[in-house]
């Protein structure tokens, strides 16, 4: 006999059945089981680009913060200016530790005057709650795990706000990036967010799991005609990496502060309420500085020569040294070649630097350096 105990089983959404329906194949995904795909995930990712694609997100944290205090919880506990998103907007923002140490990235949006909804993602939801609760001493909020409250739904795509239009009255044309009003779809009440996380146009529809299932139907049934198909997590990580992404746990994590990844414009040092303290400030302010006058390495963006795809963790060299680490790498469907994310010495972090390749089982195979991201789409 074994004291090693059974693993927990997988939680399911309250679209499993739906995915299981259209011959879905599942994957265990921070302990949730997710569809990878549905079919091919090159055509997954191609009908995003070109059309639109239905996304189930239920695997992500949701977590509340409400009181008079919220939003002095919510500036003392993250890196952004919390403080300065008015009603109905939304802000991509980091949890740090006090080392400065990235514990997640974070997408809060402003719902009620003294109420906010904080998005972690799946596989550190229940870091981000616990850290919240501890940091809430002392404020007049509540931090309420609402992870079993919510299902999440994505329509994302050149199409995505034309089938959107069909099953709500919202004003989609009035609804800007990063922002989000409540409303209803398909018969269903929903917060509709302009967000997303294919470099498309697209948007966010939150509900109750009860409602899921029909806010799906409906929306698929929308997507008749024009082209939108179900997509997996496959062509969701595919995506990204073309929009130069970045994911928890590749570029992204406790061992890098925000300064590190590239992405030091989200930690705000002047903030409208917690006069000014946060949690990681004084580390923070060191990695501003050191970075400023020793360059950190930089995430740059790697586009094959060749066809050998690099993995992450595989090595970065130029003149027979290694000066990085690839972060993320998968073929491009977009672009027709391997493409990759990784951290490299600022010395060959240039776009255009020659010499540069990736040591793919002991050959290293030439790369071209170029800025991210690697598609952009047109406004």
């Amino acid at each position: 006999m074994s004291d090693t105990p059974d693993p927990a089983p997988l939680r399911r959404t309250a679209l499993d059945a739906a995915h299981r329906a259209l011959g879905a194949t599942m994957t265990d995904f921070a302990g949730w089981d997710m569809p990878l795909r549905y079919g091919s995930e090159r055509e997954e990712h191609t009908a995003v680009r070109e059309r639109a694609g239905l996304f189930d997100l239920s695997h992500m944290g949701e977590i509340t913060v409400a009181g008079p205090q919220a939003v002095d919880l919510l500036d003392f506990a993250l890196v952004g200016n919390i403080g300065s998103v008015n009603e109905g907007r939304a802000r991509y923002t980091m949890i740090c530790r006090e080392d400065g140490g990235i514990l997640d990235d974070l997408i809060v949006y402003r719902t009620g005057a003294d109420t906010y909804l904080v998005v972690a993602n799946a596989s550190n939801a229940q870091t981000v709650l616990d850290a919240l609760r501890e940091r809430a001493a002392g404020f007049d909020a509540e931090v309420r795990d609402d992870r079993d409250a919510y299902a999440l739904l994505a329509v994302q795509g050149p199409a995505a706000a034309r089938i959107l239009a069909k099953i709500t009255d919202a004003d989609l044309d009035g609804l800007k990036y990063y922002a989000g009003l409540p409303g209803s779809a398909g018969g269903v009440a929903v917060m509709i967010a302009r967000t997303g996380y294919t470099g498309e146009d697209g948007f966010e529809l939150f509900c109750a799991p009860a409602d899921a299932p029909k806010l799906w139907g409906a929306l698929f049934a929308a997507g008749t005609g024009s082209g939108m198909v179900p997509c997996g997590l496959a062509c969701r990580d595919t995506l990204r990496l073309e929009a130069g992404m970045p994911l928890y746990g590749h570029e992204l994590s406790t061992a890098l502060t925000p300064f590190d990844a590239g992405l030091g414009r989200v930690v705000k040092f002047e903030k409208t309420s917690s006069e000014g303290r946060f949690v990681g400030r004084e580390a923070l302010e060191a990695a501003a500085e050191k970075a400023a006058s020793t360059p950190p390495r930089k995430l740059v963006g790697l586009i094959a020569a060749g066809r050998r795809v690099p993995r992450a963790g595989y090595a970065v060299v130029a003149d027979g040294q290694v000066v990085g680490e690839v972060t993320s790498g998968a073929p491009s469907p977009t672009l027709g070649k391997p493409l990759a994310m990784a951290y490299v010495d600022a010395a060959h972090a240039a776009p255009g630097t020659e010499g540069v390749g990736v040591d793919i089982r002991g050959k290293h195979e030439p790369y071209e350096v170029v800025a991210l991201p690697f598609y952009k789409r047109q406004k």
